[in-house]
């Protein structure tokens, strides 16, 4: 056998996401892209700014001298100072370039926090519905993953996160605004959680991480301002990429953020630098490093997806879908109108219509729709969601 028993059981049980996407392609090809209404991925469908391209035709036109040569693996000091920079400006913490590693994207990062933190067996507590990469991310290092539901509008419940706590809990992962639910943690849930964790560190005399993804936190909706997760509890790192703000997620380029108020950062920070390397990513890409440094400040218009979920709540609570309004990113996370989800989105299917069932993101009953498309991939999407709830199987 060509895959070992644990990857193939993987394969078999997980990768909702991607079998969806993969169906929509032979579907695009048999039928024509413009049949297919895909709502699987969560690709942006927006280009870079504007101010990205500038910069990689400043390089391409005057290419800095040995910009493609190896750096140290936390990456080029000037870009994680100005990432550092704009670190401190939007938390009120006091960073440096030293607590920035620059990554291959957010998967990465999380990789090398964990690689870097876990011992065998310690556990790590993801939030359901929760992005199903985690549970593989938490394998990977020898980790074990502890579910918590959240509560029926995607907010952490705390009560149901102290009810998993033990002595060998060594992380929290939080990933806010959410994928799938859209759903942006509140600041009282994030200093409930700070609270509780600072109490069962003391209980335990344990020491435990949050870390905190965040690859959505400038597409955020309704004039909020990104609830920061640092600057209330210290032992804690972020992990995100520039794949949705600045619309790059095949160029892999990310970082991760040690709070500069952890204690034994100097220590951490050496680890991840060491984990960065020998997991085999070695340093992020030395010219989107480059590009990146100039763009801390700058983001695709949030307003253009915030239309989009819009449109599509209005339809769906028009319909009868039990819908709860995201905050951000760019997803949306119905109720079934059936219990089997994968059935329904069948169903979905059968107008061409590609969305994701809740089971992949750990939560039957659910489906997800990612709504970074083109308008008419919505308005087709729309048809196909009057028709299923018409007739669901099942």
């Amino acid at each position: 056998m060509a895959v070992s028993r644990k990857v193939r059981r993987f394969m078999d049980e997980g990768g909702w996401i991607r079998r969806v996407f993969e169906e929509g392609m032979a579907l695009k090809a048999q039928i024509g892209a413009e049949n297919v209404f895909d709502l699987s991925l969560g690709n942006p469908v927006m280009e870079p700014p504007q101010e990205f391209h500038k910069e990689l035709r400043r390089l391409a036109n005057d290419p800095l001298s040995g910009m493609h040569r190896y750096m140290p693996n936390p990456g080029y000091m000037e870009t994680r100072q100005a990432v550092a920079d704009t670190l401190k400006k939007d938390m009120g913490l006091n960073f440096t370039g030293a607590e920035v590693i620059m990554s291959c994207g957010a998967a990465a990062a999380a990789n090398v926090v964990l690689k870097t933190i876990l011992n065998d067996g310690d556990e790590v507590i993801i939030l359901s519905p929760y992005f199903w990469e985690y549970l593989y991310y938490i394998d990977n290092h020898g980790g074990v993953a502890v579910v918590a539901p959240c509560d029926d509008q995607f907010q952490p419940d705390l009560a149901q996160i102290e009810a998993v706590i033990t002595p060998k809990t060594r992380a929290i992962m939080v990933n806010s605004p959410n994928n799938p639910s859209g759903a942006v943690y509140s600041k009282e849930s994030i200093k409930g959680l700070a609270a509780l964790l600072t109490q069962k560190q003391a209980e335990h005399g344990s020491e435990i991480f949050i870390i905190s993804d965040e690859p959505y936190k400038r597409i955020i909706f309704d004039g909020m301002s990104f609830p920061q997760v640092l600057p209330h509890y210290d032992n804690s790192i972020v992990v995100t990429s520039h794949a949705k703000d600045l619309a790059l997620p095949g160029e892999r380029i990310g970082y991760i953020a040690i709070n500069p108020n952890y204690e034994d950062k100097d220590e951490l920070s050496t680890g991840l630098a060491f984990c960065n390397r020998t997991l085999g990513f070695v340093n992020a890409p030395a010219l989107m490093q480059h590009i990146v440094r100039n763009l801390q400040e700058v983001s695709v218009d949030a307003s253009y997806y915030e239309k989009k979920r819009d449109y599509l709540c209005q339809n769906l609570w028009d319909l009868g879908y039990d819908v709860v309004q995201p905050q951000g990113a760019f997803y949306l996370y119905p109720k079934a109108p059936i219990e089997d989800d994968v059935v329904f989105c069948r169903t979905l299917l059968d107008s061409n219509v590609l969305a994701v069932p809740g089971r992949g993101f750990g939560t039957s009953g659910y489906f997800r729709i990612s709504y970074c498309v083109e308008d008419w991939v919505l308005e087709g999407a729309v048809k196909g969601f009057a028709k299923a709830l018409a007739a669901p199987r099942g």
